[in-house]
C-alpha cells in the first residue's frame, strides 16, 4: 500500500511479503483438522488490526457501521473457536 499508493520505496513491499509468507508457514504448523479455526481467529485479529490502523494511522475514525461489522466478525469467529464441541 505504501509504496504504491503513498509513493514510498518498492523496498517496502519486502517486509509485506515476509508477513505474508510467515503467516503462510504459521498455518501450515496447525493441526489440519483445526486449520478452519486458525484461519478464522486470524480474520477477527486482522479485521480489528484494520480499524486500528484505519484509526491511528490514516487518521480515519471508524464510524459505528464499522465497529458494528468489526463486533459481528469478532463474534463469529469467537463462535467458530470457542464453542464446546462433541467428541
Amino acid at each position: 500500500w505504501a509504496w504504491w499508493r503513498l509513493e514510498k520505496s518498492p523496498l517496502w513491499l519486502l517486509p509485506g511479503l515476509a508477513s505474508i509468507a510467515l503467516f503462510g508457514f504459521l498455518l501450515a504448523l496447525v493441526d489440519t483438522s483445526a486449520a478452519g479455526r486458525a484461519y478464522a481467529a486470524y480474520g477477527g485479529i486482522y479485521i480489528v488490526a484494520s480499524l486500528g490502523w484505519l484509526w491511528l494511522v490514516e487518521g480515519v475514525r471508524p464510524d459505528r457501521w464499522d465497529l458494528a461489522g468489526a463486533a459481528l466478525c469478532i463474534a463469529g469467529a469467537s463462535v467458530i473457536l470457542l464453542v464446546p464441541r462433541g467428541a
